[in-house]
This record gives C-alpha cells, sequence and structure tokens, in this order.
C-alpha cells in the first residue's frame, strides 16, 4: 500500500510530463527536421535560397488532408503573431484540431527562416474558401490588381524584404478567370521583386487547373505529401510516450519507464492497427488519450491502458444504435457492405435483396422474410440514417430503386457484430477480416 501511495504523485507527474510532449509541436515534428529527404528540408532549402538570394519562386504542396502539408508552416505563424505584429493571431491548441498536418510543416519551415532571418521576411496567408474572388483578396478592381502587386513587391524589393504568400486550398483560387495568381505570379517577373509563393492543395492535378498564361509563370516545383505508414506512426508513438533522461523524475522510475518492450507486443500491433484504420493521420494519434489510462498504482503503461484508450475512442453514438438491430437489418448491413466490397459503384433495396438471397442460397440459412418485412427493416435503417440514399436527384422515384450507401464503416459493423449475442455465427463469417477489411 505504502509503495502505491508512493508511485501515485510520479506517475500523475509523469502524466504531466508526457501531455506536456504530446502538446509539444517541437517533439512531435522533431524527425521532421532532423533528415534531409523530408519535405520539410526540401520546402526549407527551396524557400531559404530563395531569401537569401534574393529571386522569385513557386512551389505546390499537393497531398491528402492530413498526411503532412501543414507541419511546416504551424511554428512560423505562431512565431510570427507574437514577433511580428501581423495581425495573425489564434490559438495555439485550436490549430491543433483545425489545420492540415501539411500546413504544420510549411509552418515549421517558416518559423526557423524567420529565427534566421528576423527582418527580411513576411507572410500574406490567403485561403481558396474566403479570397478565390480577386477583388476580395487584393481589396482592389481587376485592372488595379497587376499594379497593386507589383509595387507592392517593388517596395519590399527595395527594403531587402521577401513577401511568402501562403496559398490554402490552391485549386479554388484556379477557378474562374484566375486574375489573382496572373496578378500575382506576373508580378514576381520583375527583377525588383522578392516573393514566395506557397500553394497548398488536396488536388493532385491542382497545377494542372491553371491557365496557359498562368502555367507559363510558375515553377511547376512540386512536393507530394503522402500519409504516415504504420511503421512511422509506431515510431512516432514511441518517440512521444518515451520520458526523457532529463525530466524531473527519479532516474530509476524513468529507466524502469522506458525498459518496457511493450511497442514489440502483437497485442499493441493490432490496436495500432485498429487505430489507423479509421484515420491513419498525425492528429489522429496525438489525440489517442493513452496517457489519461496509465495504470497509477505502477505508474507505468500497461496493454490494458492502450485496449482502453482505443475503446473510449471507438465510441460512437451509431455503436449504440447498431446494438438494438433486428437480425434482418444486420443482414442487410452486411449485403450492403458486400456489394461495396465487391466495388459495385450503386445499388438499391432491389440489388440488395438479391444479394441477401444469394446469401441464404450458399449458407443455408434458415433467417427467411417476406420482401413487406424485409422492405420495413430497410425502411428503419434509413431512419436511424445508419444508410441513406447517395444522392437526392432521383426523389420521384420508388424507394425500391433509389440508389443507397451505408454511413457506418466496416469496422463499426463488425464490432457491432461481436457485441450482438443474437447475432447468427453466419454474419460473423461474411465479415471475415482478412476476406472483407
Amino acid at each position: 500500500m505504502m509503495a502505491a501511495a508512493a508511485a501515485a504523485p510520479v506517475a500523475s507527474q509523469a502524466q504531466a510530463v508526457l501531455r506536456g510532449r504530446l502538446c509539444d509541436q517541437a517533439v512531435v515534428h522533431s524527425a521532421l527536421r532532423s533528415s534531409p529527404d523530408t519535405n520539410y528540408s526540401k520546402l526549407k532549402y527551396l524557400v531559404a535560397s530563395s531569401v537569401s538570394e534574393a529571386c522569385n519562386n513557386s512551389v505546390l504542396l499537393v497531398g491528402p488532408r492530413g498526411c503532412g502539408k501543414a507541419a511546416v508552416r504551424f511554428s512560423f505563424l505562431v512565431y510570427s503573431s507574437v514577433y511580428w505584429n501581423a495581425g495573425v493571431v489564434f490559438d495555439e491548441m485550436c490549430q491543433w484540431a483545425v489545420y492540415d498536418f501539411t500546413l504544420w510543416v510549411v509552418d515549421m519551415v517558416l518559423d526557423d527562416l524567420k529565427k534566421e532571418h528576423p527582418d527580411a521576411i513576411s507572410v500574406i496567408r490567403l485561403n481558396g474558401m474566403l479570397h478565390s474572388d480577386d477583388n476580395c483578396a487584393t481589396k482592389a478592381s481587376s485592372d488595379d490588381n497587376t499594379e497593386f502587386m507589383i509595387d507592392m513587391l517593388r517596395e519590399c524589393g527595395l527594403a531587402h524584404k521577401t513577401i511568402i504568400f501562403v496559398l490554402e486550398e490552391f485549386d479554388l483560387f484556379a477557378q474562374g478567370k484566375q486574375r489573382l495568381l496572373y496578378s500575382l505570379l506576373d508580378a514576381m517577373q520583375s527583377l525588383t521583386s522578392q516573393a514566395v509563393v506557397i500553394g497548398v492543395s488536396c488536388r493532385l492535378d491542382a497545377d494542372q487547373l491553371l491557365e496557359k498564361r498562368v502555367r507559363s509563370r510558375f515553377s511547376h516545383r512540386k512536393l507530394l505529401f503522402v500519409p504516415s505508414s504504420v511503421d512511422s506512426l509506431q515510431r512516432l508513438m514511441e518517440q512521444l510516450l518515451a520520458l526523457p533522461e532529463d525530466s524531473p523524475l527519479p532516474t530509476k522510475y524513468v529507466r524502469e519507464y522506458n525498459a518496457r518492450s511493450i511497442f514489440n507486443d502483437k497485442k499493441f500491433k493490432g490496436i495500432l492497427s485498429s487505430l489507423t484504420d479509421a484515420d491513419a493521420t498525425t492528429s489522429h494519434i496525438l489525440r489517442f488519450l493513452v496517457v489519461s489510462y496509465m495504470d497509477i498504482d505502477s505508474g507505468l503503461l500497461s496493454m490494458q491502458s492502450f485496449m482502453n484508450a482505443l475503446s473510449s475512442m471507438q465510441r460512437q453514438p451509431k455503436m449504440d444504435s447498431l446494438q438494438d438491430l433486428s437480425i434482418l437489418e444486420l443482414y442487410i448491413l452486411v449485403c450492403m457492405h458486400r456489394l461495396e466490397d465487391k466495388e459495385q459503384s450503386s445499388y438499391n433495396f432491389i440489388t440488395i435483396m438479391k444479394e441477401y438471397k444469394s446469401v441464404q442460397d450458399a449458407y443455408k440459412t434458415s433467417d427467411k422474410y417476406s420482401h413487406t418485412v424485409c422492405f420495413r427493416a430497410f425502411e428503419h435503417l434509413l431512419d436511424r440514417e445508419l444508410i441513406s440514399f447517395a444522392d437526392n436527384k432521383r426523389r420521384n422515384q420508388a424507394l425500391e430503386y433509389r440508389p443507397v450507401k451505408l454511413l457506418i464503416s466496416s469496422r463499426e459493423l463488425v464490432e457491432s457484430l461481436k457485441l450482438n449475442t443474437t447475432c447468427p455465427a453466419v454474419l460473423q463469417k461474411l465479415l471475415d477480416r482478412e476476406r472483407y477489411m
């Protein structure tokens, strides 16, 4: 009892240290700075050379949301809001939830460059969702845009200051007549200008949307961001959940804590796989609340800690709705999942019933229901919003023929079948993990 009481305050201190590491961008993204092959290093070299050589440049960062385009930019803008008086004020922790990981990469690059060139950089941020209208972005008429850009870049060039334009949702700027992009890139052709354009988009073909006159002025440099692999996410988790040697915690406790081999356990790999099935982004890993489930008595993270944390993240309102479904309704959901697994682009109630009959014929089940009963179960699933119509274009069409889609993931369906005590064994076979997930 005495030992457990003594371990409790140490465990609480360890939790505070680990939470601090999870909220520290420098710790989370330290691996980006150490490797020369990362997009962080490539982007920093490109922007740094533009600043030091007083030349113009442009680059496009493309990749799916949450894959790393933002990690380079976040720290810099936090820094600039404090030191630049640029009017960019926002809450640091809010950005972790809102900003795409790719934009964080941009922020980190600009943060480092601002420290190296404290008086030589200014940043202008535009977002395609807010500023894709040319007049809105520059507060000037379309006829004055080019002149305004040239004058602004000339003045900054004479002051030996580089302007960095960060264009989020770059593909939205490529809609319409693209006057803003043309004015900006055309003004950068002047010898007196010093500017860098960083476009950020989740569309891989964003540069192909540019008009010929705009494309000819763009550098065509492109950095591709891809989602992190499970192995890299595991290394990140090991790094974040390790206690630093120089922490205020007892040395013996730190060594015992860091010596655990839980990350090599097959069960841990299974938990990590389950965690990344729905979302494999770094921000999702940072929301994994395993620290909150630390064993206070021992002061260590156990496998049960990870399992409890995973369960807390998988609790969703739809899981509760799935527990109350009838066997027939579960059959309909499984049949819809099988149709999607077969990559059938469009299906309706009639198609689902055909799949249901094929399951009955293949497994010789006794769960047979009339067409009317099946349709009522189908309508009940619509009412519960576990399924929905694929579009609203065919409202006048009979419900049986309107295309539908699932609103739950395969993992949610599998978990609901495991927890349902009345679920027939055949449904478990139909959703065998190795075959259908």
